[in-house]
């Protein structure tokens, strides 16, 4: 059994993490500050199902990562041995408008927590990532042991910078540190702002759905569980310093400190209007197509190489859109009621 911290406890990946330890027989100590980004009715709703699952063993702090005197408290408090840091402000296009907002949790929330594991000699520190750090790099699929110097967003960009703070308190104090590109991650208890929640919410209304670039797009849709799977695995295997790392020719996704990049996609980029399809197959109901041109800070396709995962942990996401759109159109009817005003 362990004691983990999981910042970001009230949030979608977060969420469906502490859930899974807890499942698993560890003791969880959960971060949030419910900040108002997205419905904080959901965030709570999360949380209460932590707290029915395991009231004996789930904690619930509420503080913002970015409160330095409460993230010393908290690990004080409480002495994690392990941090899965999930906690961020999220959204590429929100970047756009509150950057400070990025610049504040991303950066200054992200210090804290290496300050918090340096202090208190964590054995393994796993911290989400994302796949926009690739950017404007074009060679599919995207390897960890590709370039990513290119980020397209602030969002990537603070993520990009989360990847290279840990590195560097992974030289300086030895902190085992793992870092973790997430691939257009979609399910159950999702985040509304995502394009896959948002298109429910619209096609049940019968409201258009903003497609983008003409809906020539690809994504990496991942679904929650594999998500999770990956992070559980990775848990257990604290990153090491690489004994044929090469200063004359780095390879970004390993270090002679302590420290690994790891992606964690479906490895089956799926065109968008396929997705759209099947999101309409399993609501019931067509959508109403609004076509745009790119938005700003997005990229055209994203697919991830898992070579690496699958070698080190004997595991890599491969779950169906169809059967994962499947769960989450099921539990999407059920917790917001579709259906029911109209008798069926």
């Amino acid at each position: 059994m362990k004691r983990i911290m999981v910042t970001g406890s009230a949030g979608f990946i977060g969420y469906h993490t502490a859930a899974r330890l807890l499942r698993d027989g560890h003791e969880v100590v959960g971060i949030d500050n419910l900040n108002a980004y997205y419905d904080v009715g959901l965030k709570q709703a999360r949380l209460q199902r932590l707290i029915d699952q395991s009231p004996d063993a789930f904690t619930f702090e509420r503080i913002s990562i970015a409160d330095r005197q409460q993230m010393e408290r908290v690990f004080k408090e409480h002495r994690p041995t392990h941090v899965i840091h999930m906690a961020a402000q999220a959204g590429v296009r929100h970047s756009l408008k509150e950057p400070h907002e990025y610049a504040e949790s991303n950066l200054v929330g992200f210090l804290n927590v290496l300050e918090s594991c340096r202090s208190h000699s964590i054995r393994h520190l796993l911290f989400a990532s994302s796949s926009s750090v690739y950017g404007s790099n074009e060679n599919l699929p995207y390897s960890e042991h590709h370039s990513a110097e290119h980020p397209l967003s602030l969002y990537a960009a603070t993520k990009k910078a989360n990847e290279m703070m840990a590195h560097s308190y992974a030289h300086l104090y030895g902190i085992p540190s793992t870092g973790l590109r997430f691939f257009t991650v979609y399910g159950p208890w999702g985040r509304p702002d995502m394009a896959y929640y948002s298109f429910a919410r619209a096609i049940v209304e019968g409201r258009p759905i903003q497609v983008y670039n003409q809906g020539r797009m690809k994504r990496d849709f991942t679904y929650i569980d594999d998500i999770v799977e990956g992070i559980v695995r990775l848990l257990d295997r604290p990153a090491v310093p690489d004994p044929d790392w090469d200063a004359e020719r780095p390879d970004p996704a390993v270090s002679s400190a302590p420290y690994r990049i790891y992606n964690i996609g479906n490895h089956e980029p799926v065109p968008l209007l396929d997705f759209i399809s099947i999101l309409e197959k399993e609501l019931g109901m067509p959508a109403v197509k609004e076509f745009l041109d790119m938005q700003s800070g997005d990229v055209v396709e994203t697919f991830a190489d898992t070579a690496d995962l699958r070698r080190d942990v004997g595991f890599a996401p491969s779950t169906p859109l169809e059967i994962g759109l499947a769960r989450f159109a099921e539990w999407f009817k059920t917790y917001h009621s579709v259906g029911k005003e109209a008798g069926k």
